[in-house]
């Protein structure tokens, strides 16, 4: 059996059975096809990357095989756990335009995520990420004042029993952003294993994996975290892609209430930002202590 594994400080370690996609699942994940674009509604268990298990085993090797593309251009990546929408290049020429758009922040991305705790107001955060180096999990990023430039803007969009469901955009992209500031404002997403209550939790899963223990520690096997819409209007494309929140997050939402507020549907989530206005939200900047105790 094949299995893939994640970096710690001491090495790679297993994480378990690579997930194998299916010829027919895939064709379903199809949001929007043309001559030069590929459009996927990525589940939240399936790798970006190729993987050492063969085509089948990645998004990107099976885009490649069931479309019979010599190339697949991946725009831009979605890690293991997030789900939602995906863009893939069938030309080169597009590709390059378009990963020069995600450069320029000229292709606008919106999240929806669901945090721990009571998230009252809109806020921007303003806070350089780099490597936590004194972490287990060495992929695991953090706040520091040496780390490169990072900003996100969380926006509430219900709140019910503990738990925010909020909408999300970024000005930058860096690695792991959304994750990263949610854990530094005191609100991980839920289900994070690396940046949720204990990064050794990650490690406890890679050694024995989804366990009751950790279900009760992490609540959900994945991250709460899915990319909702992708407008591509800015690098050039007439169209904005658009994906429902999947059917493990929408039943957690309903679950704890979140799908009760009348802001919370989906329309209202991913609704076109071209005609919203944000009103100003309070911004963290580098300069602001943490607002939580916890270390990052």
């Amino acid at each position: 059996m094949m299995v893939v594994g994640e970096g710690t400080q001491w090495g790679r370690l297993p994480q378990g059975p690579v997930r194998m996609i299916e010829s027919a699942e895939l064709r379903a994940w199809v949001i929007f096809e043309d001559e030069r674009l590929l459009v996927i509604n990525k589940p939240g268990d399936v790798v970006c990357h190729p993987s050492k298990a063969g085509p089948w085993s990645s998004l990107v090797g099976a885009v490649r095989e069931e479309f019979d593309l010599a190339m697949a251009h991946l725009i831009f990546r979605l890690d293991r756990e997030t789900s939602g929408v995906v863009v893939f290049a069938k030309d080169a020429v597009t590709a390059s335009r378009l990963q020069k758009a995600v450069q320029r922040r000229r292709v606008q991305k919106s999240y929806l995520a669901i945090l721990t705790g009571v998230l009252g107001e809109a806020v921007t955060v303003d806070q350089p990420l780099g490597d936590d180096e004194a972490g287990p999990v060495f992929v695991k990023s953090m706040v520091r004042p040496d780390g490169q430039v990072a900003v996100t803007r969380f926006d509430p969009l219900a709140v019910s029993a503990g738990f925010t469901l909020v909408r999300v955009a970024l000005e930058t992209g860096r690695k792991h952003q959304i994750r990263a500031h949610a854990q530094w404002l005191g609100h991980s997403v839920v289900g994070d294993k690396i940046y949720g209550p204990d990064a050794r939790l990650f490690l406890e899963f890679i050694a024995t994996g989804w366990t009751p223990a950790l279900a009760e520690k992490l609540l959900l096997s994945r991250q709460a975290l899915h990319c909702a819409e992708i407008d591509l209007q800015l690098a050039g494309e007439p169209q904005v892609f658009r994906a429902p929140l999947p059917a493990d997050l929408a039943e957690f939402c309903a679950k704890h209430g979140l799908l009760e507020h009348p802001t919370s549907s989906f329309a209202k989530a991913t609704e076109d930002r071209s005609n919203t206005q944000h009103p100003p939200s309070p911004r963290l900047w580098r300069t602001d202590p943490t607002p939580n105790d916890k270390p990052c």
